[in-house]
């Protein structure tokens, strides 16, 4: 029974996926004499958490209740006051726990605080799937890293594009939409200049009932991006470009005038890890790169990347000339190679969409 109000809980949470940056995901379910008289979720960074929606959904039934929480309740004040207070004084008499919060301002706090108001207190139920709900937050907070993830479209023979360049359309509208939808759930996209030179993008998430814009990261090692750039004038999201110690200065003043904002590295080129490291200090914790082949092969050799998603088309391109999703010089040694686990295959219109992680030894 535990079980099906958790599976409620973690649904609940699913739904705000995308929505809550740099908050985790959280969803709540209140239980009474085998009823449910409550259920919320945290809709928003700064606005009220899962539990106290589904306290103040409850009302007077909170009494004696259960409460199931897919992360341990927070323990202290932040944007908004702590939830496990919010859970004592709502006169609670049991919480039942998916994940422990890694942040080191609540973990374990929050269950402490709970129990030494006489509450029971149970950590654990569906864990893996509470866990799996967060994994974005859980590596921010433990790495000060965005969680990156690396999406391709490909034909059967892992092209791009055909060694003209042409690459619209390789894949599916189904999974063009899908791919809007990656979109929507991350706090930013990647590309590198090349692809900002070649193809004007706009980068933005193009669903049929909107979604949120990430904020548009560009790749610049010279600042050769064009003045007449979609990202630039288009304002329809946040642009940043990062650069190096070799862009022109008059060019940083003049993007900047434009509302751009113009992060420099330094150093002479962009490298991966200290990227990574800079974008977490602005608060990005989820990353998807949709750059090219060069792009993707400096988030392979460097192995910061968590998740692999890759749209497969049922047509062969061939050709040595023609487009890899990763160019570059790869990896030299097959034992060096990045081993990935399949977490999921599923059939998205006549494509194959593939969800992949790294393996532990990576």
């Amino acid at each position: 029974m535990d079980n099906k109000y958790m599976k409620m809980a973690i649904e609940l949470a699913k739904v705000t996926e995308g929505h809550t940056t740099p908050n985790p995901v959280v969803g709540a379910v209140i239980v009474n004499n085998n009823q449910i008289v409550g259920f919320g979720a945290h809709l928003k960074a700064g606005e009220h958490h899962a539990e106290k929606h589904a306290i103040e959904m409850a009302k007077d039934k909170t009494e004696g209740a259960t409460i199931y929480v897919t992360l341990e309740p927070c323990s202290h004040y932040g944007r908004t006051p702590p939830c496990a207070d919010a859970v004592i004084e709502a006169g609670i008499k049991k919480v039942i726990i998916g994940s422990v919060d890694p942040n080191p301002k609540v973990s374990g706090r929050g269950i402490k605080k709970l129990e030494d108001a006489g509450i029971e207190v149970e950590v654990g139920c569906m864990k893996e799937e509470t866990d799996k709900l967060n994994d974005v937050f859980f590596h921010f907070v433990n790495t000060k890293k965005p969680f990156v993830t690396l999406k391709s479209a490909t034909s059967l023979d892992g092209k791009i594009a055909t060694r003209t360049g042409e690459s619209q359309w390789i894949t599916s509208e189904e999974s063009r939409k899908d791919v809007h939808q990656l979109r929507h759930k991350n706090d930013a996209i990647l590309v590198g200049i090349n692809t900002v030179i070649k193809d004007d993008p706009a980068l933005t998430t193009r669903l049929p009932d909107g979604g949120k814009n990430p904020i548009r990261v560009i790749l610049d090692r010279e600042l050769r991006i064009p003045m007449t750039a979609k990202l630039i004038n288009d304002h329809a999201s946040l642009t940043w470009v990062i650069t190096t110690r070799l862009a022109n200065k008059e060019k940083i003043d003049l993007l900047r005038d434009k509302g751009t904002k113009v992060l420099i590295l330094d150093d002479d080129k962009i490298e991966i890890s200290s990227l990574l490291y800079l974008l977490g200090e602005h608060n990005i914790t989820s990353l998807l790169v949709e750059g090219g082949g060069t792009v993707n092969d400096s988030f392979l050799k460097s192995g910061e990347f968590q998740q692999v998603i890759v749209y497969i088309a049922p047509l062969l391109i061939g050709g040595e000339d023609a487009l890899s999703s990763f160019s570059g010089s790869g990896i030299e040694k097959l034992a060096d190679a990045k081993k990935l686990k399949v977490q999921s295959l599923e059939q998205i219109g006549n494509d194959i969409k593939l969800v992949l992680t790294k393996g532990e030894e990576d």
